[in-house]
C-alpha cells in the first residue's frame, strides 16, 4: 500500500530529508512549511524522487491550518499514514538573559506546534484505525546542557508528550516515535535566537563535524516507524551516554559538570559553574 505521509517543516533540513526518503519509496508526501518558494522546489524534487509531491503553506503556530491539512489529505488521499511533526526553532541562552519573549516563541512552535500536530490528526487516525506520529524532538532534552534552557525544555517537552500519547493512543492503533538526534548537518542555527556572541558559529561547527547527515537521520525515522520503534536515537556517542544517565546517573552528572565547565568558558560565560 502507497504511504501517505505529511511533514511540517519539510521545505528545508530534516522535513526535506525526511521528505525525499518516504519519496524515494513511492510515498505520496505532502510537506508543510511557511516558506512557499521553498516548499514548492521541494514538492517537485519529491515527484523527481518517485512519489508524489504536494505542498501546502502552514505554520504550526495555527491549529486551523493543521486542520485544514487533514481535511485537505483526507479527501485527496483517502487519510494519512505518518504525520512528522518536525517543524522547530533554535535558542540558546541562561535564565537571566533569556527573554520572556524568546520563551513563549520556542514554546509556542517546539512545543505547541507538536501539539496542534497530534491534535488536528488524531480524529482521522483514531476513524482509520491507524496511523504514525513522529515527534521530532532532541538529545537536548535528554541530556540538558547549560545556556540552552529554552531549548533544552522546549524538547523534553516533547519527549514527554510523545511517552504520553504513546500510552494514551496504543488502543486505537495509533504508533508514536520520538526521534532524539544530537548536532547533524542541517540549517537549524538559521532560525537561532541567542545573545551569545559567536553561538552560531560555535554551534555551526559542531555540525559540520558531524559524521551524521540529515539522510542518515531520515534512514533511521523511516526503518523506526517500520519497526513501531518509540526510541529513534541515531548517535552512537550520544545514545551510550542516555544509557550511562539512567544506570549510573551520578557517573553522568561528574562528566556533564565537566563538559559544561568547558561548554561555558568556551562561550565567554563569567559565570560560576
Amino acid at each position: 500500500m502507497t504511504q501517505r505521509v505529511f511533514v511540517t517543516g519539510g521545505a528545508s533540513g530534516l522535513g526535506r530529508a525526511i521528505a525525499l526518503r518516504y519519496a524515494r519509496e513511492g510515498a505520496k508526501v505532502c510537506i508543510g512549511d511557511i516558506n512557499p518558494e521553498q516548499g514548492v522546489g521541494v514538492e517537485q524534487e519529491i515527484n523527481n524522487a518517485g512519489g508524489e509531491g504536494y505542498f501546502v503553506e502552514c505554520d504550526v503556530r495555527r491549529l486551523t491550518d493543521l486542520e485544514k491539512i487533514c481535511a485537505d489529505l483526507t479527501e485527496k488521499w483517502g487519510g494519512v499514514d505518518v504525520v512528522v511533526n518536525n517543524a522547530g526553532v533554535a535558542s540558546a541562552g541562561s535564565i537571566e538573559d533569556t527573554t520572556m519573549a524568546d520563551w513563549e516563541w520556542i514554546i509556542d512552535i517546539n512545543v505547541l506546534g507538536v501539539v496542534r500536530g497530534c491534535k488536528a490528526f488524531t480524529p482521522q487516525f483514531k476513524k482509520q484505525g491507524s496511523g504514525t506520529f513522529v515527534n521530532i524532538a532532541s538529545m537536548a532534552g535528554l541530556m540538558l546542557a547549560p545556556l540552552m534552557d529554552s531549548y533544552n525544555v522546549s524538547k523534553a517537552s516533547v519527549i514527554a508528550l510523545s511517552e504520553t500519547l504513546r500510552q494514551e493512543l496504543r488502543g486505537d492503533g495509533i504508533h508514536v516515535s520520538c526521534v532524539c538526534p544530537a548536532f547533524f548537518q542541517t540549517n537549524l542555527t538559521q532560525s537561532m535566537r541567542s545573545d551569545i556572541p559567536g553561538i552560531q558559529q560555535n554551534v555551526n561547527k559542531l555540525m559540520k563535524r558531524s559524521t551524521i547527515t540529515a539522510d542518515q537521520v531520515a534512514d533511521d525515522i523511516v526503518r523506526s516507524v517500520k519497526k513501531h520503534n518509540f526510541w529513534v536515537l541515531p548517535h552512537v556517542k550520544e545514545r551510550r551516554l542516555w544509557i550511562l544517565k539512567r544506570y549510573a546517573p551520578a557517573v553522568f552528572d561528574k562528566l556533564m559538570y565537566e563538559e559544561s565547565k568547558r561548554w561555558m568558558k568556551k562561550m565567554g560565560n563569567k559565570a560560576k559553574a
